[in-house]
């Protein structure tokens, strides 16, 4: 290929890469997310209300760098299997408060071996994997702040 043409190959654009890992990091996620009966979308959710408690969709939406038409959805699905409750909130009432009922509690109990799974299907020591976190959440962050988010 022509010198002219170089930073068109695809192994040298960031995008290509981190698209592959994307995908094949949610495939290696898929047999224990079965096993939960979650979506990894679904799964990212109960993580933050694991993590909360309780939320409202804007904040998700945050948390996750989701849109409100993708979490809606997601929300009725796990609404929808007991794992959430969702509840007007007494001081405004077009906000939705979203709690974790009694079996989505229990269902992080069983995902805790998620993260330790993941950890040896992806063969990276702590400190890469650190350092990777790092750098995606730099370039996530600095489009957080270019959006004025």
């Amino acid at each position: 290929m022509n010198d002219r043409y170089e930073a068109l190959r695809l192994k040298n654009q960031l995008c290509f890469p981190i698209y592959a890992v994307s995908n094949m990091i949610t495939r290696k996620y898929k047999p224990f997310l079965d096993e939960l009966d979650l979506t990894y979308t679904q799964y990212i959710v109960m993580m933050v209300l694991w993590e909360r408690g309780r939320a409202n969709e804007k904040l998700l939406c945050e948390a996750l760098y989701l849109k409100s038409n993708t979490v809606t959805p997601l929300l009725n699905k796990l609404q929808d299997k007991g794992y959430i409750e969702k509840t007007k909130d007494s001081g405004d009432e077009r906000n939705l408060v979203i709690t974790l009922t009694k079996a989505g509690k229990e269902l992080r109990d069983k995902a805790l071996r998620v993260p330790e799974c993941m950890a040896k299907e992806l063969h990276l020591t702590p400190d890469e994997a650190t350092a990777l976190c790092g750098i995606l959440y730099k370039l996530l962050n600095e489009e957080k702040n270019q959006s004025g988010g």
